[in-house]
């Protein structure tokens, strides 16, 4: 694999966050990398790619700044850079719940990869949260959790107070890369709840370490892959295309610039619909030119990297 995708965060307090972001930006041009950087008072947040070389330099780069030495990376190898340009801007939150007087250091535990799975293999008495939006949980989850319908992390509040999660039982939460669970954890820990954990690492450290058991199709990325490999023993897709019915997990946009809507679709599906969700919008002015080369690309990428495992098990389910 020629480049390396890093997801990170760190909640570590910015006095001036338009100046740091500035700084931050130079650097980052500098380096010629790609991806998101969100800065706020409260932290950073981001994911970047590049070569393994660029990608040292930046974190050695944030972790000479102070308050940030400690700052932990998720990496992934990759064959090309998934994204199309460099953003790193200020935000109000690192990510936005909505919900002021939320400390991190007021969250839950922190269960390492290694006690989450001891968990789940010995069927402890737990309640677990997929701490995700809907089109995240749909292609991807662990066996047996909560997968709120919601479209947006703010929405999570009103669900936690009409979700009737009794307050005595043990919590068990989990998201990408762990962000989310630290402000959600503090806000069921601040409305009654005292035995709440979350997945340190999140789904992405959980599959490097303990190579994904337990969880079930794969975990949605908010870069150009979509979706990446977490069990490589469990690889069948669990959502269905939209447009044919049939198993798939591949996320595309609709080619209809007006719509543009995120959703499961196979490649049968994207070839019927020429990219579209729906007749509608397969007949609109306003439809791009569908490139079904590109569009699956990510997709074809890590299913031959698994190789032949992966594509005996599919055959058998034909």
């Amino acid at each position: 694999m020629k480049y390396e995708v890093i997801l990170y965060y760190k909640f570590s307090k910015i006095d001036d966050a338009e100046a740091f972001c500035t700084a931050h930006k130079a650097f980052l041009k500098e380096l010629g990398v790609k991806g998101r950087v969100y800065i706020s008072d409260e932290g950073i947040n981001g994911t970047l790619g590049g070569t393994p070389v660029e990608m040292q330099r930046y974190k050695d780069f944030l972790r000479s700044l102070k308050g940030f030495e400690d700052t932990e990376f998720k990496e992934d190898a990759h064959e090309t850079i998934p994204f199309a340009k460099l953003i790193c801007k200020v935000r109000q939150e690192m990510v936005a719940i909505h919900v002021d007087g939320l400390n991190p250091e007021d969250g839950g535990y922190h269960m390492k990869p290694h006690e989450w799975r001891s968990v789940m293999e010995n069927r402890d008495d737990y309640v677990m949260i997929d701490v995700r939006n809907n089109y995240e949980s749909n292609v991807g989850h662990f066996e047996g959790a909560i997968k709120p319908d919601v479209e947006n992390f703010y929405d999570f509040p009103q669900w936690l107070d009409e979700a009737d999660i009794p307050k005595d039982k043990k919590v068990l939460m989990y998201c990408t890369g762990g962000i989310r669970c630290e402000k959600f954890s503090v806000l069921m820990k601040k409305k009654g709840w005292d035995d709440v954990n979350q997945l340190h690492g999140g789904i992405l450290n959980y599959a490097k370490e303990e190579g994904g058991k337990f969880f079930k199709g794969k975990c949605f990325v908010f870069d150009d892959r979509l979706v990446v490999p977490v069990n490589k023993d469990n690889l069948e897709p669990i959502a269905r295309c939209e447009i044919t019915g049939k198993p798939a997990d591949s996320y595309i946009n609709c080619a209809n610039m007006e719509c543009n809507k995120l959703f499961v679709c196979s490649e049968e599906g994207a070839e019927i619909m020429e990219g579209c969700c729906s007749e509608e919008c397969k007949a609109s002015e306003y439809k791009r030119p569908f490139d079904a080369e590109n569009a699956f690309k990510p997709f074809r990428k890590w299913y031959n990297y698994f190789g032949d495992d992966f594509k005996e098990r599919e055959l058998q389910q034909q």
